[in-house]
């Protein structure tokens, strides 16, 4: 067995001054809020993963795509390394569900300044370097 990073996609869905995470369960890092998100598919584009895992995940409909930023995430605990791609987008329309209540929690809506505890690995990794979506 190959022992390389993969490639996740997390997207920063933005609804007037929030940002949508949901609280993670059944998987690494359980307990920690995270963007809506997931693998990157062979010969899928970043934008269409994030609207793929978006919809998949909350059931809502994203508008202007753009790149965010990169992390490097090594979950030491659990013996993973993924490349993190976070996309912002805006909300475009749907109500926020809980489309996979076997890997999440729930999903809230959260002002940049004043998010959760604890988050998940790649969004710790992003505030150290100082990256803000807005």
């Amino acid at each position: 067995m190959e022992n390389r990073p993969k490639v996740g996609i997390g997207v920063i869905i933005i609804k007037g001054n929030k940002i949508l995470l949901g609280k993670r369960k059944n998987t690494h890092g359980e307990g920690s809020w995270c963007y809506p998100g997931g693998h990157l598919e062979f010969g899928e584009s970043w934008e269409e993963c994030s609207r793929r895992e978006v919809w998949e995940e909350v059931g809502i409909q994203i508008k202007n795509l753009r790149f965010g930023t990169i992390t490097n995430d090594i979950f030491e605990n659990e013996h993973k390394h993924y490349i993190t791609i976070s996309m912002i987008s805006d909300y475009e329309s749907g109500e926020v569900k809980l489309m996979e209540p076997d890997k999440f929690d729930k999903w809230e809506w959260f002002e940049w300044d004043k998010l959760p505890s604890p988050l998940f690995l790649p969004t710790i990794n992003q505030l150290k370097e100082g990256f803000n979506p807005f």
